[in-house]
C-alpha cells in the first residue's frame, strides 16, 4: 500500500492580509482551518467582501470533515457562511468564537441547520485521521486558541493569531507549557502569525493602554467618546473599569459594539459595573462631563457609527466643542483616507482628537512581534517550519528568523502563497502542485451575491470612462433610419463635447448607410459594427474607451 502524504494547501491569507483559509490534507480527509473574508480594495466597485475561491473544498466536499476556527475575527471565520452552503460539516471553535460566527449564519439564515460544536482550551477533537487540541494563546480577542494538530506522520503545530501577553488582563495566561510538552513530542511542522515578523523586539501588553487612558479620563472636561474595535473585549472592559472609576456612565454605540458586547457579556467575558450602563437614547440627555460612549466604525466605514456622529447624522449623539474623541484602535492600510477625513469632520466641531503612536500607546497590536516569534519557534523546535497570516515580505522576514535560529533543529523553512502548497511524507517535504485558488467577491445587495468577473470589469470601466448610448431607430419596412441616430453619455464627454457628440452621430449614421440590407436586418450584427466604428472614433478623438452600449428601436 502506497505511503499516505500529508498535504497543507493555502487557500487564502498568504501573500496577503485577511482571507485566511488552510486545508490539511492526508490521503482522502480534509480538515479546514479558519474560513475567513476581507474587505474589498478600492477597484473592487460595489462589493461588500471577499472570499476564498472554495473550488477545492468542493470538487472533494465528500473528503471534509470539519472546520476548526482559532479564533473569531472577521479574517478568520467571515466566509464560514459560504463554505457551510456549500460543504455539510461540523465547525468546531470556542464559546465566543461561534457566538461570532452564529451571528453571520443567522444573517443568512443558515443558523438551525449549522453544527457548531464548543471546544474548550486543552480539549481534543477527532476529525478523520486528525486529532486536533486547542491551546490558549493570547490575542486582542477573548478565547483565541493555536491548534496541535496530530497527523499520522507527526505533530503540526498552528498558532493561529497571536502574541505573548506576560500580563492579560484577564488573567488568562498565554499556554506556554503546552508548546513546550509538544516540542518533547516533536513537532513535524510548525505554522506561525508573520503579521508582525517585520516588528523588532516585543509587542506591549494590553495593560500598557491602561496608563493613558486613565489619563485622558481624568484630563476630558466634557464628553468622552472611545471608538474601537467591537472584538476587543479587553480593551471595553479597561473603559468600562476607568468608567466606574471616574464616575461616568458608558453608552455603546454602533450594532456590532452592542451585539458583540453583549455576547461577551452573556458568555460571563465582559463584567459591566453596576449602574454604569446607559441607553443610547438617554445620551443627549445627560451631562457631558459625567458620560463616556464606547462607539464602533473605528476605520471611517461610511456608515458606521463613528462615521455618522463625525458629520452629524446620528440620532443619539451629536459631537460640540471640547468633547474628546479616542480613536483606540490601529489603521487598517487601504483605511487611511475614510479615516481622516472621518477624523476632519470631527475637528471642524471642536472635538480634540487622541489617535495614534504616543507613549503610553492608547491602541496595542495583537499579534507578536520579532522576538516573541522567535520565542515560539525556540520553544517548539519544529523540523520543518511555514510562515503564516501576512504580506510577502513578512513571511519572508519571519523565514529568516527561523533560518537565522540555528539551535531550533529545523531542517526546513517554506514559504508559500496562497494556492503553493507543501507536501510532507517519511522521506522528507517539499512544494507540491499547485491548487486552484481566487477572489471570490461577494454583493450582498445583489440578487446573486456572488459578482463575476466580468461584472466588477465593467463597473470599472464605468467608473473611469463613463458610458455612451447610440440610440438607432429602425424603420421596419424599410431597414433605414428615419433620423440621425441620438446619442447618450454619462462620465465620459467634457464640457469641449458638443462637436465631438454631433460627430459621433454621424459616425453611427454612416455605419448604417455603409451596411448591407441583410446586416440591417440582423440586430446583434448592427450592435457590433456601431459599438467598433464608435469605438474606434471616440478613442481617437480622446484617447478613452468608455462602455458603448447601442440600443436599436424599431419603429
Amino acid at each position: 500500500m502506497a505511503e499516505q502524504k500529508l498535504r497543507v494547501i493555502p487557500l487564502g491569507g498568504l501573500g496577503e492580509f485577511g482571507m485566511n483559509c488552510l486545508a490539511l490534507e492526508y490521503g482522502d480527509d480534509i480538515i479546514i482551518l479558519d474560513a475567513g473574508m476581507m474587505f474589498p480594495e478600492d477597484d473592487l466597485l460595489g462589493v461588500d467582501i471577499v472570499i476564498p475561491d472554495l473550488t477545492y473544498l468542493t470538487d472533494r466536499k465528500e473528503n471534509v470533515r470539519g472546520i476548526v476556527l482559532t479564533h473569531g475575527h472577521e479574517d478568520h471565520i467571515g466566509a464560514v457562511p459560504f463554505v457551510l452552503a456549500e460543504l455539510d460539516v461540523p465547525v468546531y471553535g470556542t464559546a465566543f468564537t461561534l457566538a461570532l460566527v452564529e451571528r453571520r449564519l443567522e444573517e443568512h439564515d443558515m443558523l438551525s441547520e449549522a453544527r457548531l460544536n464548543v471546544i474548550r482550551p486543552s480539549e481534543n477533537v477527532e476529525l478523520g485521521p486528525f486529532k486536533v487540541e486547542f491551546i490558549h494563546v493570547t490575542h486582542s480577542i477573548v478565547q483565541a486558541v493555536a491548534l496541535a494538530i496530530t497527523t499520522p506522520l507527526g505533530v503540526v503545530i498552528h498558532t493561529g493569531d497571536f502574541k505573548v501577553d506576560p500580563t492579560p488582563t484577564d488573567n488568562e495566561m498565554f499556554d506556554l507549557h503546552s508548546f513546550a510538552d509538544y516540542r518533547k513530542r516533536g513537532v513535524l511542522l510548525l505554522m506561525s502569525d508573520s503579521t508582525n515578523a517585520d516588528r523588532p523586539g516585543y509587542t506591549e501588553s494590553e495593560r500598557a493602554v491602561r496608563p493613558r487612558l486613565e489619563d485622558i479620563f481624568s484630563k476630558a472636561q466634557n464628553r468622552l467618546v472611545v471608538a474601537c474595535f467591537s472584538s476587543s473585549i479587553h480593551r471595553i472592559q479597561q473603559l468600562l473599569d476607568l468608567a466606574k472609576q471616574f464616575k461616568r456612565k458608558v453608552a455603546f454605540l454602533g450594532r456590532s459594539m452592542s451585539e458583540v458586547t453583549e455576547i461577551a457579556h452573556n458568555l460571563s467575558l465582559l463584567q459591566v459595573p453596576d449602574d454604569t450602563l446607559l441607553r443610547p437614547q438617554d445620551i443627549q440627555s445627560t451631562r457631558r462631563d459625567s458620560l463616556c460612549v464606547i462607539i464602533s466604525g473605528t476605520q471611517g466605514e461610511p456608515m458606521s457609527a463613528m462615521s455618522r456622529v463625525a458629520v452629524d447624522n446620528h440620532r443619539h449623539l451629536s459631537l460640540s466643542q471640547g468633547d474628546t474623541v479616542v480613536l483606540s484602535s490601529r489603521i487598517i492600510p487601504g483605511n487611511e483616507k475614510s479615516i481622516y477625513r472621518m477624523m476632519n469632520h470631527m475637528a471642524r466641531r471642536g472635538a480634540n482628537l487622541i489617535y495614534g503612536n504616543m507613549s503610553p500607546p492608547v491602541h496595542v497590536s495583537g499579534h507578536a512581534s520579532a522576538e516573541e516569534l522567535k520565542l515560539i519557534l525556540n520553544l517548539v523546535r519544529p523540523k520543518y517550519f511555514l510562515p503564516l497570516h501576512g504580506e510577502y515580505r513578512q513571511l519572508a522576514v519571519h523565514a529568516h528568523h527561523a533560518q537565522h535560529m540555528y539551535n531550533v533543529g529545523l531542517k526546513e523553512t517554506f514559504i508559500l502563497e496562497s494556492g503553493q502548497t507543501l507536501e510532507i511524507d517519511s522521506t522528507g517535504a517539499r512544494r507540491g502542485e499547485n491548487v486552484t485558488v481566487g477572489r471570490v467577491c461577494i454583493d450582498s445587495g445583489s440578487v446573486d451575491e456572488f459578482v463575476d468577473d466580468i461584472v466588477i470589469r465593467d463597473r470599472r470601466h464605468l467608473s473611469e470612462d463613463g458610458f455612451v448610448l447610440p440610440i438607432i431607430a429602425i424603420n421596419r419596412h424599410t431597414g433605414k433610419t428615419e433620423t440621425l441616430p441620438e446619442i447618450v453619455s454619462r462620465g465620459f464627454l467634457t464640457e469641449n463635447s458638443n462637436e465631438i457628440l454631433q460627430q459621433a452621430r454621424q459616425v453611427v449614421a454612416k455605419t448604417l448607410e455603409n451596411s448591407s440590407a441583410e446586416e440591417r436586418t440582423d440586430w446583434g450584427v448592427m450592435q457590433e459594427k456601431i459599438r467598433a466604428d464608435l469605438k474606434r472614433y471616440l478613442n481617437k478623438q480622446t484617447q478613452r474607451r468608455p462602455l458603448i452600449l447601442p440600443v436599436i428601436l424599431e419603429v
